[in-house]
């Protein structure tokens, strides 16, 4: 009788720890598919001390003389080009991931924000992407909505480039665009995209009804990628602008474990009202970067930089036949103290002709700088 009594609550306890363990599996497996775990949150906030050696440092109102304009005070690049302490932007990504459908609200304040939305009118100048995509297959996927450019090696976010300050190829490529794009994944390691897509920055609206196409095709290995653009159409009212065609090369590969090389090369070209020459730009970088701690890395970038016909205008000094270059090299390094990274850097840009201006206020080809960035990425 004692056997018999032990033996059926020994059967109770294993169906009650039989009951608590498939329980608790449910639980966990409902608390896996919680609708807000698919839901993520990241961003950055940024901001630099800027100083000119040799050039000055203090502003003058805008009067139309080149000799007091502050542009020539500062590379004719994007970003970073305030003297002193000064803000970069505020960053904010919010995202959502489902099995086949999801969306990006990409979203800036600050300086750096606004300068790089700056197409944009009201409200929607905080908003940096904001797009919806849907996947599909395993190997197609649609965007649709406002997106940063696939053109280029750099991109609007700090915590995206190596360089805090930023080449005259990125400044001057486009930035974003509103439209439809389809990404193919061909194979394991080559890839494809096609878009539809408004005139180059314009991301709120299509005001001239024209619309430009883009393509790329990439190839990707674990020691690092090459992808191969394109852009052609109509970037504005066709009373004023003909098509503008542009290709790019972007690639960058792990030369060692410690030694990563960056390239990125670009031709632009925009056809004429009536008759005369395509007016336009091109360029190539070189990024070499050696990583020499687990904290610290050094990096260069060197680039040269061409306008001809005046395809670009305020930027450099133009000679009498509207052609103009200059050779920019940025030495920067990056150092991580956690989330925070700081990047000290020096840049020197020559120009072909007289660009900028000297302490005396006097017209002069070069100019050297330092920046002290400091990202803080989450």
């Amino acid at each position: 009788m004692k056997t018999k009594t032990v033996t059926n609550f020994l059967r109770k306890v294993g169906l009650v720890a039989l009951a608590l363990v498939s329980f608790t599996t449910i639980a966990q497996e409902e608390e896996e598919k919680k609708w807000f775990d698919n839901f993520s949150v990241n961003g950055s906030v940024d901001g630099y001390f800027r100083y000119n050696i040799g050039a000055p440092n203090e502003s003058d109102d805008f009067d139309g003389d080149a000799s007091t304009d502050d542009s020539f005070i500062a590379p004719g690049t994007s970003f970073a080009n305030q003297s002193g302490f000064a803000l970069g932007m505020a960053n904010l990504i919010l995202g959502y991931e489902g099995e086949k459908v999801g969306f990006v609200a990409d979203l800036v304040f600050g300086q750096r924000g606004e300068d790089a939305v700056f197409n944009s009118d009201g409200s929607a100048q905080i908003v940096n992407q904001l797009y919806a995509y849907w996947n599909v297959s395993d190997k197609v996927k649609l965007t649709v909505g406002n997106f940063n450019t696939f053109l280029g090696y750099e991109v609007i976010s700090p915590t995206g480039n190596f360089n805090y300050s930023t080449s005259y190829m990125f400044s001057y490529g486009p930035f974003s665009h509103t439209g439809l794009k389809a990404d193919f994944a061909l194979s394991e390691k080559w890839s494809a995209m096609l878009a539809v897509m408004n005139p180059t920055d314009y991301t709120e609206n299509n005001p001239f009804d024209t619309y430009i196409v883009g393509a790329q095709l990439g190839y990707s290995t674990d020691s690092g990628s090459a992808f191969l653009n394109f852009r052609y159409g109509n970037e504005g009212d066709t009373d004023e602008v003909d098509p503008t065609f542009q290709v790019d090369l972007t690639t960058g590969w792990d030369v060692s474990e410690d030694f990563y090389l960056g390239i990125n090369t670009t031709y632009l070209s925009t056809e004429p009202q009536g008759d005369g020459d395509a007016s336009g730009f091109y360029g190539v970088a070189l990024y070499p970067q050696y990583k020499t701690s687990e904290k610290f890395t050094i990096g260069l970038r060197g680039e040269y930089f061409s306008v001809y016909n005046g395809g670009l205008t305020g930027v450099i000094g133009l000679d009498s036949e509207n052609d103009g270059d200059v050779i920019a090299a940025t030495l920067t390094g990056s150092y991580a103290i956690g989330d925070l990274t700081l990047k000290p850097e020096l840049r020197l840009d020559s120009a072909s002709e007289d660009s900028f201006l000297d302490n005396d206020r006097e017209a002069t080809k070069s100019l050297s700088s330092f920046v002290l960035g400091a990202i803080y990425k989450f």
